[in-house]
């Protein structure tokens, strides 16, 4: 194994911000803020916006999330073009009916 290419791996507090808790873990993530641990202890701290402690998954609690704007802009490029060709085509074959 080559020497000095390694990032150093060591213990990191992550703190939940959504759910306020903190777990202590070994990682390789560099952070500028440090943090004093429950044992007392100061550790680098990682701040994280999901966890097992406000996932939904493991909560089983939905959280609202903000679709909409991406519903409608979906809506907006790709339903009105198959609305309007729809149209288009209907228009087509309804072709007045002559009596020969």
């Amino acid at each position: 194994m080559k020497s000095d290419i390694h990032p150093e791996y060591r213990f990191v507090v992550f703190h939940d911000v959504s759910a306020g808790t903190s777990f202590l873990t070994r990682s390789t993530m560099s952070t500028s803020e440090t943090t004093t641990f429950e044992d007392g202890n100061e550790y680098p701290l990682a701040k994280v916006e999901i966890s097992s402690e406000s996932h939904p998954f493991f909560t089983g609690q939905m959280k609202i999330v903000d679709t909409a704007g991406r519903v409608e802009r979906f809506e907006k490029r790709y339903g009105r073009r198959k609305a309007a060709a729809g149209e288009a085509e209907v228009e087509e074959t309804e072709a007045p009916a002559t009596d020969d």
